[in-house]
Parts: structure tokens; sequence; C-alpha cells
């Protein structure tokens, strides 16, 4: 930023605290440089149909939203800053935003203590935990949670969300082709029901993809960069911005902040900027 740059896409998670984000934004603030991060999935253009489901009650009302990390040897913490993050990006998207988290940070079946935290890989800073359970509450209402447990035996089937609804489901699968599908019916009704899976294109479920190129356009980053050309051109923030960034890093310190205050439902976005890890007594 000092030296510039009037764009920058940065992989994610782009900072390893709420206070290195706000150092961030402040020096863009002098500047007018614009920062993209790469959750890619969130420029995908069938979020926007998914949104308009939930909205006009496809799959009747929105109970819960789910996510999932990856579930592999990185399950718990590093799963969640990783590829987590990815997950709760869109869960924020879908919920309307975040407003507070509880949650429970576990090593090997205990509750995380000073202990248990040590220098994380990737640089992500301190870190602790293969095992992470978060409710956080939406501002549309629906209650929304995130779990990963390391080595879980899923076979990463289960990275990333379902919207749960009372007459049916939409599955999000990060970095998938197609990235979303829908499934009608009861999704807790058993006896009776068969249930099956229509694929949303960004034209709507069973429609086919009228864009040719989506899967290059999402997953070769080629639609989050045009976005990050044209917020420079523009002077806006990029759609997956330095604000939107800031507030998925916000969302997985809440969870160690929660932890760390005993479960305790903390409030979004958080007074405390330090990554509450670096904060255990």
């Amino acid at each position: 930023v000092e030296a510039g740059a009037r764009g920058i896409y940065a992989e994610k998670p782009f900072v390893r605290s709420p206070a290195e984000a706000d150092q961030i934004a402040a020096a863009c603030k002098k500047t007018g440089t614009k920062i993209a991060v790469a959750h890619r999935n969130r420029y995908h253009p069938t979020l926007l149909t998914v949104q308009k489901l939930m909205a006009d009650g496809t799959i009747g009302k929105v109970l819960e939203i789910r996510g999932r990390g990856k579930g592999d040897k990185r399950g718990g913490s590093e799963d969640l800053w990783v590829l987590g993050t990815h997950v709760l990006n869109l869960v924020s998207f879908l919920g309307g935003g975040l407003t507070a988290c509880s949650a429970t940070v576990k090593q090997d079946g205990e509750l995380v203590t000073k202990a248990h935290i040590k220098e994380g890989a990737e640089g992500l800073g301190p870190l602790a935990g293969n095992e992470v359970h978060a409710r956080f509450d939406t501002k549309l209402g629906p209650i929304a949670y995130f779990d990963s447990i390391a080595d879980d035996g899923a076979k990463n089937q289960g990275f990333g969300l379902q919207v749960v609804g009372s007459e049916g489901l939409i599955d999000i699968k990060i970095d998938t082709d197609p990235l979303a599908q829908l499934s009608k019916g009861n999704p807790f009704q058993t006896a009776g029901q068969t249930r099956t899976w229509v694929p949303i294109s960004s034209a709507g479920p069973g429609v086919p993809e009228p864009r040719a190129d989506m899967k290059a356009f999402v997953g070769m980053h080629i639609a989050a960069v045009s976005d990050l050309i044209d917020a420079v051109k523009n002077d806006r923030e990029p759609l997956c911005g330095l604000m939107e960034a800031t507030q998925t890093v916000e969302f997985v310190c809440a969870v160690f902040e929660s932890h760390r205050q005993g479960g305790t439902r903390v409030t979004l976005p958080l007074a405390e900027r330090r990554n509450p890890l670096s904060l255990f007594a």
C-alpha cells in the first residue's frame, strides 16, 4: 500500500487479527488503495440465484444455515482459518451479516487452554484446537453454525454449507461445479420420501448454465480480479473487499474470543481487536 499500489488481490485470510486489518484500512484510506481478498466463491453469479430462492420461499421458512470445514488433518482451528473463512464469508452473505458468536474449541476432546496454544502453520499466528464448534446470530434471523473436526472421516464432502428450510435444502460446496444444488421436501422427513438434488445455475434450478466459461470465470479468479480492476477505476469497494474480508477475520476471532470467555456470546464487530489466542491467561 505504501509503495503506491492502486489495487491488491490477496490470499485469505489476509491478516491474523482485526487489529492488523485496522492498520491496513488506515493505510488504504490515505492512499485510496483497493484490496480484494480471494474468497472466489463470493463472486459466483449463482449466489444471487440462491439468495433469491431463499427470499421467495422456494425452500419454505429458512430455519438455519450449517457450515463445515474440510475436516482433514488440519481440522479445527487451522481449518477454520484457511478454509472455513470461505464458508463463513458465504454464510454471512446469505445471512445478511453476522452479529454475534458463541463457540467451543477443543484439543483431543479437552477444552483448549493456554497450554495448547502454539504458532500455527501458514503464517496464521497463535493457534490451538483440532475441533471447533461455533454458533452465529444472523441479521436475517436464522441461526448459523460452523463445525470442523480433524480427520472427521467425511472425505471432505462436508466442506461448504447447507441452507435448511422447512420445505427443502440448498447445498453449496466450495469450489465445485455446479456450486449449489436444491433438494425439495421436508428436510426432516424420512418415511415415504426419496431425496433428489437439482443443480442450480445462475439462471435457476434445473436450468443449464448460460455462461459457458463459468468454471474458469470463477475458478481462475477472473471474476474477482475483473471486479477489483473496475473498483480501482470507479473508486468503489470491491465485491469482496477490505470491509468484507475484515468481517470474515472477525468471525474467526469471535470463535476464539467466545471460547476464551468460557463460551460466552460475543457481539460483532469485536470490541477486542487483538488475536484472542494471544490473550489467554
